[in-house]
């Protein structure tokens, strides 16, 4: 590629960054500048396929390959805007994917624990962030829909799929002070909701908003019973 066409390309990217802060995440009442100024400064093109770059800004679920997909910009917005992360937190990320999710909770808190099914995309995440220069993660492969006790308690769940049921047991994992961030139920409409432990037996829950996101690998289901 030319000086002259890496300008462009450059040029074409921030126009469409611009575009995805204003147009897909502000009006999705993403309104907090910490949060906004994230987007700006992690590049969304780093973490897409080359043959997807001309849709790395869209709204969309991007899909990325082994039946998963990148959670659209508006969703990582708000739920960035829910968890208010801290510099000293230790967040635990279900579902790796793409990386990005990953790279903006990393920019945010000490360290991130990101888990995936698929060690394909989570060897493809690796290189990703180490080419961004983000080194306060740590990437493992496993299957996490029931959580990842061996680094519990943390400050910030997320889970970046959803759950037929909630997690009671992984809300368990947060520390006094933690937040939860998941969707569950069913389709057509599930609900996304905030989790945040307030004494060593108690949390607090706050539904958010009403969405779909695809079901995590392995959710698990209720129980059914015959009468």
């Amino acid at each position: 590629m030319t000086q002259s066409q890496t300008s462009r390309f450059s040029s074409a990217n921030d126009a469409a960054r611009f575009n995805m802060i204003e147009q897909q995440i502000r009006t999705w009442e993403v309104l907090d500048p910490v949060v906004l100024d994230l987007f700006n400064a992690v590049p969304r093109e780093a973490f897409v396929a080359e043959s997807q770059q001309g849709l790395a800004f869209a709204d969309i679920e991007l899909p990325i390959g082994h039946e998963q997909s990148m959670l659209s910009p508006k969703i990582e917005g708000r739920i960035l805007q829910a968890l208010q992360v801290k510099k000293t937190d230790k967040v635990l990320l279900v579902g790796t994917g793409s990386g990005y999710l990953t790279a903006l909770l990393a920019k945010q808190a000490a360290h991130v624990y990101a888990l995936e099914i698929v060690p394909e995309l989570s060897a493809q995440a690796g290189a990703r962030l180490k080419q961004q220069g983000i080194h306060n993660v740590s990437l493992i492969v496993a299957d996490a829909a029931n959580g990842y006790a061996a680094e519990a308690p943390y400050d910030v769940i997320v889970f970046a799929g959803s759950l037929h049921i909630y997690p009671v047991a992984v809300e368990q994992m947060l520390k006094i002070g933690g937040r939860m961030f998941v969707v569950h139920g069913d389709l057509p409409i599930m609900q996304a909701t905030l989790s945040q432990r307030v004494t060593d037996g108690a949390c607090r829950q706050e539904n958010l908003f009403e969405t779909c996101l695809p079901l995590l690998a392995h959710a698990p289901v209720a129980s059914q019973f015959e009468f």
